[in-house]
């Protein structure tokens, strides 16, 4: 029984370090984009918007997922471990964003929120989630 509360409050535990670490990563793609994600996307349901933030928490849950799977048996280690995955994950994603508008004319935030279904955005999406993938697979 003391195994299975023990399994069952590890759970929790990365549980909310994953919601937190999504949450984080909202804000960022946020601070990122002009306007409010939360009203373009759930609001004036704009397609682009939702495609990037979509992307990035795919790419967030799959770097979370991998360290949670590739953590030491110590519940506090692997806490350690797959925070500090989760907020260079973040970060990368953050700068992969930010090259990918030094790279392109514009300016990408303005164009993840217009009004326009724009072909960047599927350009932008594979980059997060490629960033998403390789940090996955870079953990050991």
């Amino acid at each position: 029984m003391n195994d299975l509360l023990t399994g069952l409050l590890s759970t929790v535990a990365f549980a909310a370090l994953g919601l937190i670490l999504l949450v984080i990563g909202f804000y960022v793609i946020d601070l990122l984009t002009p306007g409010k994600l939360g009203q373009l996307i759930f609001v004036e349901h704009r397609r682009d918007p939702a495609l990037l933030l979509g992307s990035s928490v795919l790419a967030i849950a799959t770097i979370v997922a991998t360290s949670i799977y590739t953590a030491e048996a110590d519940t506090f280690q692997g806490l350690a471990e797959t925070a500090a995955y989760g907020f260079v994950g973040i970060f990368l994603l953050a700068v992969s964003f930010v090259i990918l508008d030094l790279l392109t004319p514009g300016r990408l935030g303005e164009l993840m929120t217009d009004d326009k279904d724009d072909p960047a955005i599927w350009v932008t999406v594979a980059v997060q989630l490629a960033v998403g993938v390789i940090v996955a697979a870079s953990i050991t």
